[in-house]
């Protein structure tokens, strides 16, 4: 995906279409597909105004999404510089930031928030929500 923030309804589009064609196995990441799309959308647009900031527009934001029977894990892949997001400080509760919130609404919605330096100089923001396989 081209990093401009215009992209982010096809972004959430691709991915509700997604949600909505499991069947089988991954037929429970529907019921999250909602959260899923909230925090997909957060880490994207992160990566769009603060990753790729200083970068042009046409520099690629790349999105995999992996499926088993037990967990879907989506990854965002940037090319800005280093990010730590342990540096971040926390919110304070009734605290109005205009900004800041996006890495603690991620670990809300997601069961595991990771990001990641890569060998190739990209970023990894890997987002993964674990479920349970229905047994007969």
């Amino acid at each position: 995906m081209a990093s401009k923030l215009d992209v982010v309804a096809q972004v959430q589009r691709w991915f509700h279409d997604t949600c909505r064609s499991l069947e089988g196995e991954s037929a429970w990441v529907s019921n999250h597909c909602d959260r899923l799309a909230l925090a997909l959308t957060e880490g994207f647009t992160n990566a769009v105004r603060h990753a790729h900031a200083h970068l042009p527009a046409d520099t690629d934001i790349d999105i995999d999404l992996s499926l088993a029977a037990d967990c879907v894990e989506i990854r965002i892949w940037d090319h800005g510089d280093p990010f730590n997001p342990e540096l971040l400080p926390e919110p304070q509760p009734g605290e109005l930031l205009e900004s800041g919130y996006g890495w603690f609404l991620l670990r809300r919605l997601a069961d595991k928030v990771t990001y990641h330096r890569s060998k190739d100089g990209r970023n990894c923001l890997s987002i993964v929500k674990y479920g349970t396989f229905p047994t007969y």
